[in-house]
């Protein structure tokens, strides 16, 4: 999920075992239709890589090094627990996970569903192509948001490393929608947010290259091994393998793990710490580093319930 403010975790994915056909061996125009077939198959898989497309830039805003926290790490040799069958797919769907309005389609459905990593959630079976690094530039979401919520408004900005085949349009889309969801922060009565493409921000949330994350975040003394996510000034850093691939418990609804990044890197931003599992069969909360495993909790992204409730437990370190 992240390093936050603060703190690295790792995840693992899984490959695709073997495949055999019979060799039985056939000639004449058979064999033609059947590189016309690979072919065309080949050419239908989706990559999430470089495109040599042009947007608008923005550097980072220079801004004096914070105090880091302890970073969190995971063994080299553990892995995520959490109710994930054999198949990496949670026995559960995660708590509450619609992103948006009510009227929106449920997450995970044919509607988050599409191979387009600029649109996508889980429901390719081709990974990914994720490059390692970039050019650490920026293109910024035009347009902007109404205000959502009561209380101080906090202006931000979405942006997308340039090259990505992300836009950074239907990113600050996401985005809209997940700070917009009454069980977002939101509902704590204290937290507006407008999302703006110029002027003022309180913060930036960037999705950017796993290098582009680990130089940022590295810069304030976090290491993201090319991992994960970080929340260091007022820069909010999403890590491209995770909002394209989430984590092993999540990852048949990608869609509702970019909501859990979101609301959990945003948490430190407003000052929320890390919290742990309050108790077994109870929703996760958002602010429980749910990468390290879910400890008996079952999945949710969102910091509230539908009843306005704070989901929370045990603090830790």
């Amino acid at each position: 999920m992240s390093t936050h403010r603060t703190d690295p975790f790792r995840t693992r994915h899984r490959r695709g075992g073997p495949t055999h056909a019979s060799g039985r061996r056939r000639t004449g125009p058979l064999w033609a239709g059947l590189a016309a077939l690979t072919v065309l198959g080949a050419s239908g898989f989706a990559v999430a890589g470089w495109t040599d497309g042009d947007g608008e830039t923005a550097g980072g805003r220079a801004v004096p090094p914070a105090p880091a926290r302890p970073t969190d790490r995971l063994s080299p040799d553990a892995s995520p627990s959490g109710p994930a069958s054999s198949s990496g797919a949670p026995a559960a769907p995660p708590a509450g996970s619609s992103v948006g309005s009510p009227a929106a389609p449920p997450v995970g459905s044919s509607a988050g569903d599409s191979p387009d990593p600029s649109a996508g959630s889980g429901g390719s079976s081709t990974a990914p192509d994720i490059p390692s690094t970039g050019p650490g530039t920026f293109a910024v979401a035009p347009g902007g948001s109404a205000k959502t919520g009561k209380g101080k408004v906090l202006r931000y900005r979405v942006e997308v490393e340039n090259g990505l085949a992300l836009s950074a349009p239907d990113v600050a889309e996401q985005v809209e929608g997940i700070l917009a969801d009454r069980r977002g922060w939101t509902a704590d009565g204290r937290s507006a947010f407008e999302r703006v493409s110029s002027g003022a921000t309180d913060f930036v949330v960037r999705v950017a290259t796993p290098g582009t994350v680990d130089k940022i975040c590295g810069e304030f003394g976090l290491d993201t091994g090319g991992e994960v996510n970080c929340n260091v000034a007022d820069n909010v850093m999403v890590n491209l393998r995770r909002w394209l691939l989430a984590t092993p418990v999540y990852a048949n609804d990608v869609t509702a793990y970019r909501a859990l990044i979101v609301n959990h890197e945003v948490g430190h931003f407003l000052g929320h710490g890390h919290v742990g599992c309050p108790g077994p069969g109870k929703p996760a909360p958002a602010m429980m580093q749910q990468i390290k495993g879910m400890k008996g909790c079952v999945p949710n992204v969102w910091p509230y319930d539908e009843k306005g409730r704070l989901l929370t437990g045990p603090a830790v370190p």
